[in-house]
């Protein structure tokens, strides 16, 4: 079941690395591509010396609704690309989480913006569901 705040959130009975695949698979079908992959365990480590649970942030973009929201709002491109985090979940399963980008682009204030935030939202809901299915 998918868990909706500021955030779609949703549970897999499948080890983590599996789950970074499926979710990189399951973005790629609604056409996002990820451009930035985050070791959150392996930063913390280098920098800190401590010890975290897998954990990684995926910068998603679909370029051609990126490009949509940079041609309303020039800063948009603070909150690009769309997160989506997987992590190790303490029963060995995983948690995958992907920001909410209908709530975040509301902050703006810009109505232009709100079709193509709708758009975003539906895929990012998409992905979060096809994970559940699959």
């Amino acid at each position: 079941m998918i868990e909706e705040k500021y955030y779609f959130k949703t549970r897999l009975g499948i080890p983590y690395e599996q789950a970074v695949e499926k979710v990189r698979s399951a973005l790629a079908d609604e056409g996002f591509g990820v451009l930035t992959q985050i070791d959150v365990k392996a930063t913390l480590k280098k920098k800190l010396d401590v010890d975290f649970k897998p954990y990684v942030i995926l910068g998603a973009c679909n370029p051609p609704l990126a490009y949509k929201t940079l041609q309303a709002e020039e800063q948009i491109g603070l909150m690009l690309p769309c997160n989506v985090v997987v992590q190790e979940s303490s029963d060995g399963g995983s948690i995958v989480a992907a920001l909410n980008p209908l709530v975040a682009m509301q902050s703006v204030g810009n109505p232009d913006l709100e079709p193509t935030a709708r758009e975003v939202t539906e895929k990012m809901r998409r992905v979060i569901q096809a994970l559940e299915t699959h």
